[in-house]
């Protein structure tokens, strides 16, 4: 796949999967130390229960002749997680390998003939909902080039940087993508006061990025927030605007913290997510991606497609 085919605004619409993590843990009651899915790819009973998590989003971007941006369940595929988990380098590298295969298998016999973008996901060193250990550009580079070199080597055809809390590491992806020959998009995460845990704005992080990177991010996107924790940001006018090209919202209202510490899923109201989306829209037509992120399953991407397509 070339970038020219890569999702891009005013083109094809593309959609993505929902929360992964949260439908497999609470819906399918899959234990996931760590809140941690790529260990699923090296068993055929995980690959096999990935395949049945992706197969009815499929079955959207199908019907309405959408893209689709099929991600690798690589968001702790990193040392810090890897560690926890009792894992060496060389089981990490191996995990991620193995899930750039297991997407292109899939791709290859579930979307034959589909746009079908192949993307590498890149979560923080630290938990996504706070800093954590602050680095600098640079170091974040060091610490993210062996996930990367390996998605890379995977065969996958972009990079994200998915649930983003500071334009520090942020940066430092898009330079191990750009190190690498990887187009990238970058997603950061807001808290109820629409700013980033590290206290930035969205203005001030895509910015940020972009000095930092020379402006190499494809795209930008927001994740894991409601859309009413950032609808309003978006009503500040500027190029940095013009550079988002995806969301991917929580069903749910609450704050990071209060997800944090729930035993229950927040499923929100589909339907609402779907008209907020439509909404979101209509302030930023640049949005290509759409997707689902903390709470959200096939049936939160069902209405998001019935209200935007």
């Amino acid at each position: 796949m070339t970038s020219a085919e890569l999702p891009k605004a005013h083109g094809r619409p593309y959609i993505t999967d929902g929360g992964l993590e949260t439908t497999l843990v609470f819906h399918e009651r899959v234990d996931l130390p760590f809140f941690a899915a790529f260990p699923l790819v090296l068993s055929q009973e995980g690959r096999a229960l990935l395949e049945r998590y992706f197969e009815p989003y499929f079955a959207l971007a199908s019907a309405h002749e959408a893209g689709f941006v099929l991600d690798t369940p690589t968001w702790r595929a990193n040392p810090d997680w890897a560690e926890r988990l009792g894992l060496s380098a060389d089981d990490l590298r191996t995990a991620n390998l193995k899930a750039a295969a297991v997407i292109r298998d899939l791709r290859a016999r579930r979307m034959p003939g589909r746009p079908v973008v192949l993307n590498g996901v890149l979560g923080p060193r630290g938990d996504g909902y706070v800093v954590g250990q602050a680095m600098s550009v640079p170091e974040a580079a060091a610490y993210h080039c062996p996930q990367m070199q390996a998605l890379r080597d995977g065969g996958v055809d972009m990079a994200s940087a998915v649930t983003m809390t500071s334009a520090d590491e942020a940066a430092g992806i898009v330079l191990a993508a750009r190190d690498c020959g990887l187009p990238v998009a970058v997603s950061f995460t807001v808290e109820t006061d629409g700013r980033l845990p590290s206290g930035e704005s969205l203005e001030q992080a895509i910015a940020r990025t972009e000095r930092a990177t020379g402006a190499y991010p494809a795209y930008y996107m927001i994740n894991c927030a409601h859309p009413d924790h950032f609808a309003d940001t978006l009503e500040t006018a500027g190029p940095w605007r013009e550079r988002l090209g995806g969301v991917r919202a929580n069903a749910s209202r609450r704050s990071h913290a209060e997800l944090d510490a729930a035993t229950e899923l927040d499923p929100g109201d589909p339907s609402e997510l779907g008209r907020d989306y439509r909404r979101l829209r209509a302030k930023l037509p640049g949005l290509c991606v759409l997707g689902g992120c903390c709470g959200t399953d096939h049936r939160h991407l069902a209405a998001i497609c019935e209200a935007c397509f």
